[in-house]
């Protein structure tokens, strides 16, 4: 399994422009199957969680605060590939 970090190295997206690209994967993102979005909404939850028990710590210590953005950061690294990868096969 091929993992793309931008739509502009999906094969089947790259001949279009911005836009065009822009509009099929928003087509392919609504076509996902009830039990894809699912675990991709979990994916999502599991990565954004762990920022709000950080952020909660921060009145004890403010070195959590760090820690939350560098969570944050990397969010679109570990959710945008998987995504990209679940929207792919309905691309046209």
């Amino acid at each position: 399994m091929k993992f793309y970090f931008t739509h502009r190295s999906i094969p089947e997206l790259a001949n279009l422009s911005l836009e065009e690209r822009l509009r099929a994967l928003q087509e392919a993102n609504q076509k996902l199957t009830p039990p894809e979005r699912l675990l991709l909404n979990l994916l999502k939850l599991l990565v954004l969680v762990p920022v709000f028990a950080l952020l909660l710590r921060s009145g004890e210590d403010w070195t959590v605060l760090g820690w939350a953005a560098l969570v944050v950061l990397i969010y679109p690294l570990i959710v945008r590939p998987i995504q990209f990868n679940m929207s792919r096969k309905y691309l046209k």
